[in-house]
């Protein structure tokens, strides 16, 4: 934005600094060529005058020599010329193109040169003027004068150069006034724009320090940073129920399980054993549910900075401790892992992650398939660096399309694994400890059958320079 905004600046300083500068640079050309027709007119008019008192040979030869004179002393060249075209007087060569001889016809008509060609520095290298010799209506004859502009273009260019000069300062005086301006004006849109970046992204202490600018953004800096309070205060209230209310159900709940396992042997046996026994699954259910709250809470709440992992070592270390779960489930588990993966990451991110990725996989896969653990670095579409992309794919029955939208969300499940023992909150928990990595958990179909759950992360080259220090709220 402050590229677009200077870009419009610039062009509209570079459109008003032309808009002065050409008129004034035309202006001057104007005036000193007037000033030279003004001059010369005035030596071509004492010309013409001793030319109509020429009586004698004596007459004659003064108006030569004074003719000779000024051609040397100013390199021009004068004719004086009567009404039947003979030469009374001549100093220089004689011009004889159409224009001499339009301007010595409108001479012998009485007319003087009232106009010039405007003198530009790069010409013309010579101007013409006509007067004629006579008084009143009886004209005798034409004086014609040629005259260089050297010295003219001279001062045009001068001047010209000045005035251009001129217009660069006041352009480059305009643009870094512009460049201020900007700065001052954007300065805090910018900073909005970082804060609402790192809110989005988690971290509900950014706020726009920025106190510059105009009075508008600064209130409306002020605004943002009341509503962000109001935001992090709501989430971190929310949270806290959350978790509090989950670590005081612990004690009630284990109380109850333990008030449950006491009354078990006075239980006769029949329909009400089997219900006590139901009750019990379901106070364990509920104890794995409050343990999830927890987790989950406790990692919205997290605060602990982003560092470099080896996420080939952790993936192997996982796989290899899963190994002899699957084992006993009459399930297959391989893994195809890249060594020397390095990413950006909380602590043990991937193997916390991936320990709920198999933990679900052996829940719903069943017995007989297959499941597939690939570790590997890819290039980031975004631009810039690598990402680490851990994938755990499956030869199991898979979801339905409707129902893949679904699976990261909390306690989702679908209709036909509702019987099966979990909570729903395992690919939640996993969802948000990859987006506080900066990184994302997709779900896909596999092919032919299955699910394919893929966890990405920044890899360590992405490390900015401020990045080691950075922490996620």
């Amino acid at each position: 934005m402050r590229r677009r905004l200077l870009a419009v600046l610039t062009a509209l300083i570079g459109t008003a600094v032309l808009l002065l500068s050409l008129p004034l640079a035309d202006s001057y050309a104007r005036g000193r060529t007037e000033h030279l027709l003004l001059q010369r007119r005035a030596d071509a008019v004492r010309f013409a005058d001793l030319a109509n008192r020429i009586r004698t040979d004596a007459d004659r030869r003064e108006l030569t020599a004074e003719l000779t004179r000024y051609a040397e002393l100013y390199g021009a060249a004068v004719t004086v010329v009567d009404t039947s075209g003979g030469v009374l007087g001549r100093a220089g060569a004689t011009p004889t193109d159409a224009i001499a001889e339009d301007a010595r016809s409108r001479a012998l008509t009485g007319r003087s040169t009232e106009m010039l060609p405007t003198i530009l520095p790069w010409g013309p290298d010579t101007v013409l003027l006509a007067e004629p010799v006579g008084q009143d209506e009886r004209v005798n004859g034409a004086v014609l004068l040629t005259v260089p502009t050297a010295a003219a273009r001279h001062d045009v260019l001068v001047r010209w150069a000045l005035i251009a000069a001129g217009a660069v300062t006041a352009f480059v005086a305009a643009a870094l006034v512009a460049a201020g301006l900007a700065r001052w004006l954007l300065r805090p849109v910018d900073e909005l724009d970082r804060a609402v970046a790192r809110l989005a992204d988690g971290r509900l202490e950014a706020r726009a320090v920025s106190d510059g600018g105009p009075p508008e953004l600064r209130r409306l800096r002020r605004h943002f940073n009341g509503m962000a309070q109001a935001v992090a205060d709501a989430l971190r209230r929310q949270r806290d129920f959350v978790a509090d209310a989950s670590h005081q159900l612990r004690n009630p709940l284990a109380t109850l399980v333990l008030q449950l396992e006491n009354a078990e042997p006075h239980v006769p046996p029949g329909p009400g054993l089997a219900a006590h026994a139901l009750a019990l699954d379901e106070a364990d259910r509920l104890a794995e549910l409050l343990d999830g709250l927890l987790a989950l809470a406790r990692m919205e709440s997290a605060s602990e900075p982003l560092a470099e992992h080896d996420v080939s070592a952790a993936v192997r270390d996982r796989v290899a401790a899963w190994a002899p779960v699957f084992r006993a489930g009459g399930q297959e588990l391989t893994a195809d892992v890249t060594p020397g993966l390095r990413a950006l990451a909380l602590p043990d991110a991937a193997g916390r992650v991936l320990d709920a990725l198999l933990d679900n996989a052996g829940k719903f896969v069943p017995e007989g398939e297959r499941i597939h653990v690939t570790a590997e670095a890819a290039p980031d579409g975004d631009g810039g660096g690598t990402v680490v992309v851990v994938r755990v794919s499956d030869t199991g029955p898979g979801v339905s399309a409707e129902q893949l939208p679904l699976l990261l969300r909390r306690f989702s499940r679908a209709p036909e694994h509702q019987n099966v023992p979990g909570t729903g909150l395992g690919l939640a928990i996993a969802d948000e400890l990859a987006r506080a990595c900066g990184g994302t958990l997709n779900v896909a179909p596999a092919s032919p059958h299955g699910l394919t759950v893929e966890l990405r992360l920044p890899g360590a080259d992405r490390r900015s320079p401020s990045q080691g220090s950075a922490e996620r709220p």
